[in-house]
């Protein structure tokens, strides 16, 4: 049960949800749960191929679409004519994903995993989600689309606004909120969801990071386990067992853990704030965020326990990794997953002493 090395390349294959790989491993976590004195419980939910980021796909296309038509329609109309335009496409932009979103047949069965030790009653959980997906562009790529879109969004929003005032405005100006809208707009266009990545940081390391925990805890520690599923799909699992299963969140603390690298720091991204939260935050020397331009399971399980956190550990060159084929078990030691497992393990042991 400790050699956390081989768990790791057992766990960092790729794995959508639905695949075979997904399945195996799915299987792999059982074991290791079982193993380690834990009852397994399943629970099944619905999963949309559409859902999650799948909906940005037509939002950064009508974006695209939206600033090149605003450049083309501006040199041969009047200015309102332009910002009726730019306006309209906007408006085509969120009811593409307003569709996509809603019209999305089920694609697959997303399968939470749900740890508990007989006879015993669940104060705080530990969570890791298990299922990873590849992209054309990393995390940091993406996070860099979305601002460039942003930025020339509104920069476009407020032009559209200065003109209809009759205010003039510079034209250089105009032309790079425009191109960065477009920039951004195509990237996120093409920013389709694969099975090309192993997320060895995202998140099989968070899994190896669980488990590391449990062996470092006496067997009375009152601790469950949470593997929820679908997370790279919109959290649509986390969604799921705080929907249908409100109850295993009653008067209890979540610790989730997602990305945790060999490199960096630890970061602690509060979602609820709470004395097992200072304590873990406290015994890692994290640094705490409120927020974090980052969706993570935590968001979702903060809305009902107690108090709930997520765990990371990394650096800006981790979030160029993720989501890619570079995202593999050998550029990990789990230097990064000991010391994480450490701290969390004599945090809790402070809070449950015996």
């Amino acid at each position: 049960m400790s050699d956390y090395r081989s768990l790791l390349r057992e766990l960092a294959v790729p794995r959508l949800v639905g695949s075979p790989a997904h399945t195996r491993v799915r299987e792999v976590l059982k074991r290791e749960l079982s193993a380690r004195g834990y009852v397994v419980l399943e629970h099944q939910f619905a999963v949309r191929r559409t859902a999650g980021p799948a909906a940005l796909i037509p939002v950064g296309g009508a974006l695209a679409a939206a600033a090149l038509g605003t450049v083309l329609v501006a040199a041969l109309w009047p200015a309102r004519a332009a910002v009726a335009c730019w306006l309209l496409a906007a408006g085509l932009a969120l009811g593409a994903a307003l569709f996509v979103r809603r019209r999305g047949a089920p694609g697959a069965v997303g399968v939470n995993l749900i740890g508990v030790r007989p006879r015993a009653r669940i104060t705080l959980w530990l969570a890791a989600h298990y299922d990873s997906k590849g992209q054309p562009l990393s995390m940091a790529l993406r996070i860099g689309a979305v601002v460039l879109a942003a930025v020339g969004v509104a920069g476009l929003l407020g032009i559209g606004a200065a003109r209809l005032a009759g205010h003039p405005w510079s034209g250089t100006t105009e032309l790079l909120l425009e191109a960065l809208a477009l920039i951004g707009g195509l990237l996120l266009l093409g920013n389709r969801v694969t099975d090309g990545s192993p997320g060895a940081v995202d998140n099989a390391s968070g899994l190896a990071t669980v488990l590391a925990i449990l062996d470092r805890l006496p067997a009375g520690t009152p601790v469950g386990v949470l593997f929820p599923d679908a997370e790279e799909y919109g959290l649509v699992g986390a969604r799921a067992l705080v929907r249908d299963r409100a109850n295993l969140f009653d008067d209890a603390a979540l610790l989730n853990f997602d990305g945790i690298d060999d490199r960096g720091s630890a970061i602690c991204f509060v979602h609820r704030p709470g004395p097992a939260v200072t304590a873990v935050a406290t015994a890692l020397g994290a640094v705490r965020r409120r927020f974090l331009p980052v969706v993570v399971d935590g968001l979702e399980f903060g809305r009902a326990a107690r108090e709930c956190a997520t765990i990371m550990r990394g650096n800006w060159r981790t979030a160029c990794v993720v989501h890619t084929p570079l995202d593999g078990a050998e550029r990990l030691t789990l230097e990064g997953s000991d010391a994480v497992a450490g701290g969390v393990a004599r945090a809790l042991a402070t809070l449950f002493p015996g």
